[in-house]
């Protein structure tokens, strides 16, 4: 078994007036040679953004763009004629491909916005772009994991160009889970939005992170309500 153990506040952090943002990987102003990613997974940014401001029109190309809020709304724009709000209870994806640009702002002007933005290389370069936005609301994640990201369009959630699966999980105190990989050559990253769990005999806090990998089955012991994200990956 090989872990990477991030704990949240070894994190990047900013603090830019209008945003509060935290990397778990190397992003923008903050760069650090051992934490540029796991596997295809390159970017997990925290951010809190204050209410009326937002991100300006700026492009991408060939990621896959996952953005999880967490409380608030946000106001989404594209160059693809997608003008949406996303809010907690729903998942947003971009497949970047070709090239988009897009504007995030928060759409309040009075609460702030909380997020999750999670960026994958894609399997497949230079697709055409796509956007896609789903409810994940109905999706059964009470005391288990609930899938809400996967490679098939066939699958609850959203689909990218990668094969790569997430899961959301609401555990309360004392619920065990174990989780299979889908290939061998996987690896888990486990993101502890809120809570207290024990991952494969390592503890992690509220917005701690673990890289896992070389191992047949991820277990989970949780101590108390906790909320989790759980990303399998290619560690290629």
């Amino acid at each position: 078994m090989k872990t990477i153990l991030y704990k949240a506040n070894s994190r990047g952090y900013f603090n830019h007036g209008w945003l509060q943002t935290f990397h778990s990987f190397s992003f923008a102003d903050y760069y650090d040679s051992e934490r540029v990613r796991f596997g295809v997974l390159r970017v997990l940014n925290d951010d809190t953004i204050s209410g009326g401001m937002g991100f300006g029109t700026h492009p991408h190309d060939n990621m896959e763009i996952i953005t999880i809020p967490l409380s608030g709304a946000l106001a989404h724009r594209d160059s693809m004629g997608n003008a949406s709000i996303i809010k907690h209870g729903e998942i947003q994806v971009m497949s970047a491909g070709t090239g988009i640009q897009h504007s995030e702002f928060n759409a309040s002007q009075e609460e702030d916005c909380s997020l999750l933005q999670i960026w994958l290389f894609p399997d497949k370069r230079n697709v055409e772009p796509r956007y896609q936005q789903v409810s994940i609301s109905d999706i059964d994640i009470s005391n288990k994991l609930g899938m809400i990201v996967s490679p098939n369009p066939e699958n609850q959630g959203v689909w990218i160009h990668q094969q790569a699966w997430f899961y959301l999980g609401d555990f309360s105190i004392g619920q065990k889970q174990s989780l299979k990989f889908h290939d061998s050559n996987n690896g888990f990253y486990i993101f502890i939005i809120d809570g207290h769990a024990r991952i494969s005999d390592i503890e992690l806090l509220t917005r701690d992170g673990l890289g896992i990998y070389q191992i047949d089955e991820l277990e989970i012991e949780v101590f108390e309500k906790t909320y989790i994200l759980v990303m399998e990956v290619p560690m290629r």
